[in-house]
């Protein structure tokens, strides 16, 4: 499947792929277009996080969140994730204290001058660990 969202990703646009690849489509290609892409006409792939999509941000919740009901992903250590991506992407009333660092981690990597796959590349090994540790905590 071709999934497809804005260009110079960050936090959200980044932990979507993750998903995506490692619970819902490991086949998945990535495109990343222009901010003022119309969106609306954009149909040869499933678009996420832009506005007005389905797999999108709806109140509170990020696009991570959609990606997770749509699927029916229901992982105690994707939840707590989920609270992590949603406290560094948006502005939830009650953040995970994890969510600055992953946002930090975020615009540091975009800092670097990579290409959206290059970050995607590299910070996949970042949402592996956090996930690993989400794993730990839910259990203990």
């Amino acid at each position: 499947m071709k999934w497809i969202t804005r260009e110079k990703v960050k936090v959200d646009r980044v932990a979507c792929p993750w998903l995506i690849k490692k619970f819902v489509d490991p086949d998945a290609e990535f495109a990343f277009l222009p901010h003022d892409t119309d969106w609306a006409s954009v149909h040869d792939g499933t678009v996420y996080d832009v506005p007005g999509c389905e797999l999108g941000h709806h109140g509170e919740e990020v696009s991570f969140d959609a990606i997770l009901r749509k699927y029916g992903l229901i992982d105690p250590s994707l939840a707590l994730l989920a609270q992590i991506v949603r406290a560094a992407d948006s502005r939830p009333s009650c953040p995970h204290p994890a969510g600055e660092g992953i946002r930090w981690i975020a615009h540091g990597f975009s800092a670097l001058g990579l290409s959206d796959h290059e970050i995607l590349e590299r910070e996949f090994i970042v949402y592996n660990a956090l996930y690993a540790e989400c794993r730990k905590r839910v259990v203990a």
